[in-house]
């Protein structure tokens, strides 16, 4: 068996989240950056895992591209979905608007692995927007004040490993 892990990454925390998926399952693996890959088969794979990240309440556009331009084959397919996402009150929001719905019906499993917030890597721009959204965020939740001096990952391995065990036992 074969397992396709397809991603989109802004920052590198989804491919960091594809590379430890990858490690987790038995059989052959696959991973492609959808954002360097125009043409893929896939009826060379028996599952396929599709994941992005979530920027301004939505995920990259290659993702929706792709689920939208292989939806039928998707549908014959086991697949799994997740998203990263750093605010986790909002996860399982963005979850069911980030992917095709009848991808979400079918999917064995649904995840969202937490995320990253690399502020050495990001633009001006994006870490003025993150500092803005931590301080709206902070009026509900204090901890929710971000220093963007220092990189924040809140990936959770335990939702990893509950996508994989689901995927091998499928």
């Amino acid at each position: 068996m074969c397992t396709l892990i397809v991603y989109a990454t802004k920052h590198g925390s989804v491919k960091r989240c594809a590379e430890i998926l990858s490690s987790k399952f038995d059989g052959q693996v696959v991973l492609i950056n959808v954002k360097e890959t125009e043409d893929l088969d896939l009826s060379k794979y028996d599952k396929v895992i599709i994941g992005g990240s979530i920027y301004a309440g939505r995920i990259q556009k290659e993702i929706l591209e792709f689920c939208n331009n292989n939806l039928k084959e998707l549908l014959a397919k086991k697949i799994a979905l997740f998203i990263c996402c750093m605010i986790e009150k909002e996860a399982e929001k963005q979850l069911a608007t980030a992917f095709p719905k009848e991808l979400l019906d079918c999917s064995l499993a649904n995840k969202s692995f937490g995320g990253e917030l690399k502020f050495k890597e990001m633009s001006f721009w994006e870490r003025l927007i993150s500092k803005m959204v931590s301080k709206l965020l902070a009026k509900e939740d204090p901890s929710l004040v971000l220093d963007t001096k220092e990189n924040i990952s809140k990936l959770s391995m335990k939702d990893l490993d509950d996508l994989a065990k689901i995927m091998n036992e499928a």
